[in-house]
């Protein structure tokens, strides 16, 4: 099997597996727990089986292994940074269905974990050639060598997209949605730089778009922590290997606005007392304020697509 039909692969796997794992994930009671301070319409969400990211990072896994001698060291790498973090979302989900609560890993746990695997990326990466300190200026035309802040620019990068990823979690479809468009973009312009590391794009994209189906609203299922990490492993993965991890603050605006919604409602309130957004991160606010979920979707995915439009027509990552 060759690198051009490992994403049919993917999608076929994950669509035909999902269905199947879903009525045992409810009977093995996978069902998420409901945040008591959410939006209280999500209350009837409680129960819904949670944790298929394992079907679509199972999918992605084995759509690779038959190809796996095609594969450069930079997908490789990107497989395991997306792996890693999604095993850490697994840890956080299972202690959450275990304990039968919404609270999984502790707070610093979930960062310790999250540091040591981004420390390790970089400087295993570093060490084998497959990063480099110098990071391509979007739209200027030239790359800026970081020297020695490199290294905790590169952690930065990492820690705050996987977490944007993980925030963006929290509407049936909201980021499966979004990070299918912002993958194809990163296919796409990477496709002359490594072949296989845009194949990963699109198996991932492949394997995401076959869940959406079963994960839009109403959704069947939920990818839990489990998913949204991994595919914040793979976001991350992917703009540093290709050297372009500014791109992100424009391809990957949604990203960037859920995380601040969040920096700015908890600012706020420590130092005012008084909250700016309904709820955070924003699209709760958006579902406060009457936006349906399919709404919510459908323009933050609009957003997103022309954002990846614009950089990709003004020439970004090319």
């Amino acid at each position: 099997m060759n690198l051009n039909i490992a994403p049919l692969v993917a999608f076929i796997i994950t669509l035909i597996v999902t269905p199947i794992f879903i009525p045992v994930f409810i009977r093995l009671k996978f069902g998420q727990s409901i945040r008591k301070i959410g939006p209280s319409w999500h209350n009837k969400k409680s129960g819904t089986p949670t944790m298929g990211g394992i079907i679509i990072m199972a999918a992605v896994v084995v759509a690779l292994y038959p190809t796996r001698h095609l594969l450069d060291s930079s997908a490789v790498a990107a497989l395991l940074c997306s792996l890693a973090f999604g095993l850490i979302g697994f840890a956080d989900d299972f202690i959450k269905v275990i304990n039968k609560r919404n609270l999984g890993l502790k707070a610093w746990q979930k960062s310790a974990l999250q540091l040591v695997v981004a420390v390790g990326f970089v400087f295993i990466g570093q060490h084998n050639g497959l990063l480099s300190t110098m990071v391509e200026i979007p739209f200027a035309g030239f790359k800026m060598d970081f020297s020695w802040v490199y290294i905790p620019f590169a952690v930065f990068v990492i820690l705050s997209t996987v977490n944007g990823v993980n925030l963006t979690d929290g509407t049936d479809g909201l980021v499966s949605s979004v990070t299918v468009i912002i993958l194809l973009f990163f296919g796409v312009v990477g496709f002359s730089q490594s072949f296989s590391l845009s194949a990963f794009c699109f198996i991932v994209v492949a394997s995401l778009t076959a869940f959406l189906l079963y994960n839009r609203h109403p959704a069947k299922v939920f990818m839990g922590d489990t998913g949204s990490l991994f595919l914040g492993g793979v976001v991350a993965a992917i703009i540093l290997l290709q050297q372009n991890p500014l791109i992100i603050l424009l391809v990957g605006i949604v990203y960037v606005v859920e995380t601040l919604s969040v920096v700015i409602q908890v600012a706020s309130f420590k130092l005012t007392g008084k909250r700016v957004f309904k709820m955070s991160p924003i699209h709760h606010h958006f579902e406060m304020v009457g936006w349906t979920e399919n709404k919510i979707v459908c323009v933050l995915s609009t957003v997103t697509l022309a954002a990846v439009l614009v950089a990709y027509f003004l020439g970004a990552g090319r």
